[in-house]
């Protein structure tokens, strides 16, 4: 077989939906289906091959996308199961970046669901074909024209339905092939396999309304079959095929089928329409890279022959072998034991050993080539986004983008001993997760965890306690707070100590009062006479910093001050540097302690973007939170509400207003400035 022919027959995948759609499910099927595995694991008995972590067949979610591989008719399909939850869409998005076409499943009685909206979106921005598969057709409640009806309206696609369910909920036995024109009707019995049958007298009718439909919305896609279709001309299956896969991969049809996943029906049919209608590596744009040397745009032909590229989506601490680090072929080839360039480190990378992943389970091979989707041994310094490439031809792949962690918790070890530990186990599982932020807050002497939601940081927290055998205290991160004076005052520091010998002396007037916001801290010498040496000016500055790092209130430093030394004294022998530098703290003390401080806090700059159903409920939360609305922008059903909040009230903010907005609504937080604190703030 050719390269180019093995090319145009892989399929590199993956699953994506809303949380507990059916997505592992319909993973697990398929690779029985295709003789990858030869029992049905379950979810609910946690013997799934995809869910391998102990936490998600604990939770019964798919937490860390998994990749496998599978045979169908002569194709090879690479897939990769990614999680449902929100709070692990980076999965979702390091996997769209590297995949060929998608298969997005739905739950045939919930339709279209907040997190399918999210996952559409990723896949649109990533230009992602992909086919719809409505599971759980044997649910009471399921509805099949309903579930197309709000893949149209609310992810604003284009969906095309190429089968129609054979009854539904208990009464689902089959489906219409309307391409083939027959029906498929399913067996409870193994191997499971549908038996091909004549449309049934009761479903013609309803299946030539169908297929007429479908006809039509495929031969506006394509001008030679729109001209037959409007002349009334025959149009064969195999020009219906052929349209239909042009019209998924531009991205202007989406093709719907429908099943049971959990009851092992559709399952056969949704793999012929991978192969049939998703696209190859050759079918899809060639990569697009920047030049090592001069960042000039540069592209990489999907062919053996061309120099080896590779996009690095996913590197992960594997207890058995050491760290793997996940990566998909674009272009060329590469052999075990080679040396490659890190384009994005400037770094030189070894691939000790190559594995073809099968969930954990791991499959040597001696070569890889494009298209393949692989797992690397021995490259150390490679991460998340980085480009493997030929040393003679260096190429920069389009790297990939995460979002901005929402939620922090304070996390410390419960032992001293264990704190060594803990630092490892963080620096193990950032580098895992590229959407979990480690840093150390000298401020409150905090470790503080940054990530998606509480879900997010919960699964962290669980993983540091039995894979790196680190206990944990966790608890909300303190507000850094900061201080500021509401007036002048003066004071005199004075320094007089005799110990014998040389004496400390010094003494000092100084006045503080408030500076602009933002302008920062202002020192100002108006000393006449000589009465503070030049050479002691410097020490009083330095003392005056000390003091206003600590503020007269709760300890917090103090922002915007501006500090004038106006007078002072010195004794010819017994002052000193360190003599004025404790004055010019000492006055500084007192005079912030009559200049009426106050407290300030953080304040954030927040855009949440919500479905306008539930604006009302925002607005009343952010009221509770003295947020202060600033702008409210309308763009069809969807409001994007912009306001400022101080960051002591935003802790929590990512689950509350998920339950607000059924989990549709995002939302950003930066810092944008320092504001009064009010008194009960202040108080507590």
């Amino acid at each position: 077989m050719s390269p180019t022919s093995s090319l145009e027959s892989t399929r590199n995948i993956g699953f994506i939906a809303h949380i507990d759609a059916g997505k592992t499910t319909v993973t697990e099927r398929v690779l029985y289906f295709a003789g990858r595995i030869y029992k049905i694991g379950s979810i609910d008995d946690g013997t799934t091959s995809m869910d391998w972590m102990a936490q998600e067949r604990e939770r019964g979610i798919t937490i860390t996308s998994a990749s496998t591989t599978c045979d169908w008719n002569g194709y090879d399909i690479n897939i990769i199961d990614t999680p449902g939850h929100v709070d692990f869409t980076a999965e979702v998005e390091r996997s769209l970046r590297i995949l060929d076409g998608g298969v997005v499943i739905f739950d045939a009685v919930a339709g279209v669901e907040p997190q399918s909206e999210t996952v559409w979106r990723q896949a649109d921005r990533y230009g992602v074909p992909r086919i719809c598969f409505v599971n759980k057709m044997d649910r009471v409640g399921a509805g099949f024209d309903r579930t197309i009806d709000s893949i149209r309206h609310r992810l604003q696609a284009s969906p095309v339905a190429i089968q129609m369910p054979m009854g539904s909920e208990d009464d689902f036995v089959g489906v219409v092939d309307l391409v083939e024109e027959k029906a498929l009707i399913f067996s409870d019995q193994e191997p499971y396999t549908p038996e091909v049958a004549p449309i049934p007298d009761e479903y013609i009718e309803q299946a030539s309304a169908y297929r007429g439909t479908m006809i039509e919305r495929i031969a506006e896609t394509d001008d030679e079959l729109i001209i037959k279709y409007l002349e009334g001309e025959e149009i064969s299956k195999e020009e219906i095929k052929s349209a239909l896969r042009k019209a998924t991969i531009s991205y202007k049809l989406v093709p719907v089928m429908c099943g049971s996943a959990l009851r092992n029906r559709g399952i056969q049919p949704l793999l012929d329409a991978v192969c049939d209608y998703l696209p190859s590596p050759l079918d899809v744009p060639p990569a697009k890279g920047k030049d090592y040397k001069n960042g000039h745009e540069i592209t990489r032909e999907p062919s053996v022959d061309a120099p080896f590229s590779a996009l690095v989506f996913k590197a992960v601490a594997d207890p058995f072998i050491g760290r793997l680090v996940y990566f998909r072929v674009y272009s060329g080839k590469t052999k075990t034991g080679s040396m490659l360039l890190n384009s994005t480190s400037g770094k030189r990378e070894r691939l000790g050993r190559i594995v073809r992943m099968h969930a954990q389970r791991r499959e040597d091979l001696e070569e890889v080539r494009v298209g393949d989707i692989v797992a690397a041994v021995g490259a150390k310094n490679a991460s998340t986004g980085d480009t493997f490439c030929d040393e003679n031809e260096p190429i920069i792949l389009e790297t990939i983008e995460f979002p901005d962690p929402v939620m922090s918790v304070a996390v410390e070890p419960k032992t001293r001993a264990e704190q060594d530990r803990l630092v490892e186990a963080l620096g193990k599982l950032a580098d895992e997760d590229p959407t979990l932020k480690v840093k150390f807050n000298e401020e409150v002497g905090q470790t503080i965890l940054s990530g998606m939601g509480e879900l997010h940081l919960d699964i962290i927290v669980d993983r540091m306690l039995r894979e790196y055998k680190v206990e944990c205290n966790v608890g909300r991160p303190k507000v850094a707070y900061r201080e500021a004076l509401r007036t002048h005052a003066l004071a005199e520091g004075r320094l007089v100590r005799q110990t014998g010998g040389h004496g400390q002396f010094a003494q000092v007037l100084i006045e503080v009062e408030p500076g602009e916001r933002g302008s920062g801290f202002v020192f100002v010498d108006k000393v006449r006479g000589g009465s503070v040496p030049r050479e002691y000016i410097p020490s009083v500055e330095k003392g005056v910093r000390d003091a206003l790092a600590v503020g007269p209130l709760a300890g917090y430093p103090v922002l915007d001050a501006k500090v004038t030394l106006i007078d002072g004294k010195f004794h010819e022998v017994d002052s000193s540097e360190m003599a004025f530098r404790v004055a010019g703290s000492m006055a500084v003390k007192e005079a912030m302690r009559r200049a009426k401080p106050v407290l300030l806090e953080p304040v954030m700059k927040a855009e949440i973007v919500t479905p306008g159903e539930f604006l009302g409920e925002v607005l009343g939360d952010l009221g509770r939170r003295r947020a202060n609305i600033q702008n409210i922008e309308g763009q069809g059903e969807i409001q994007a509400v912009r306001a400022t909040v101080p960051l002591g009230e935003s802790f929590g903010y990512a689950g509350t207003l998920r339950s607000l907005t059924q989990g549709r609504a995002s939302y950003s937080l930066e810092f944008d400035n320092y504001q009064e604190a009010p008194a009960a703030v202040a108080v507590a």
